[in-house]
This record gives C-alpha cells, structure tokens and sequence, in this order.
C-alpha cells in the first residue's frame, strides 16, 4: 500500500468527479504519495498543524496510471509517484488524519502493521 495526504474536502470532490486529479498533478506532473516507513516525514514537514486531512491507502496493483519510485528532492529516499489522474477504485481505505496537540503526526494506528510490509 501507498499512501497520499488529501484535504478532505479535495477527496469528497474526487468522490463526486470520479477521479482524484490535485493540483500537483498539473503543476509538478505527479501525484505525491509515500509508503508507510516514510509517511511521516512529509507530513510533518509539509502538513504539519493543518486539519481536515485524510490519507488515502492506494493499492498500487489498482492504480491505472504509471507509478514512478524516484528521489525527486535529494532526500536518499525513493518516493512512490503517481504519473496520472488516481482512479477512485484505487483507494482501498480513506482514513482520518489529524495532528497531536503540538502539531505534529504519529502514524495512524490502522497504519501500524503496513509499515513493516511492503506496499
């Protein structure tokens, strides 16, 4: 499983639409996701303190469009990236994502056993 931070909000509009095409999509030509082990580095980083999120647990096998591993910001870590509009099938589960009082994120206890899988 791979996963991808989404305001909630976004996501519901996806529901509507069909299909889950954010802005990163147009601006940076991928979709963002991570796999479970790095979860939390961009939360923090990028998301830290904002509510209303979610994460989306996307089964790779369903995605249609090409997933990409690459280490788009010299981090040393190969990031899952989708190439492509998310199919809505795709998504296996929707689960709430809210930070701790000092804003930052633990990782969801739905989450604790994928992070020693492969995903």
């Amino acid at each position: 499983m791979i996963l991808h931070i989404v305001k909630m909000r976004e996501w519901q509009a996806a529901l509507e639409k069909g299909v889950y095409h954010p802005a990163s999509l147009d601006t940076e030509g991928f979709i963002h996701c991570s796999t479970p082990e790095q979860l939390l580095e961009p939360a923090n980083e990028r998301f830290r303190g904002q509510q209303g999120l979610a994460l989306l647990g996307i089964d790779p096998e369903k995605v249609v469009a090409p997933i990409v591993y690459e280490d788009s910001y010299a981090s040393g870590q190969a990031f899952p990236h989708i190439y492509g509009p998310l199919n809505i099938e795709a998504v296996r589960v929707v689960i709430p994502f809210s930070p701790q009082e000092d804003g930052r994120f633990l990782l969801p206890t739905e989450l604790k056993g994928e992070s020693s899988s492969s995903g």
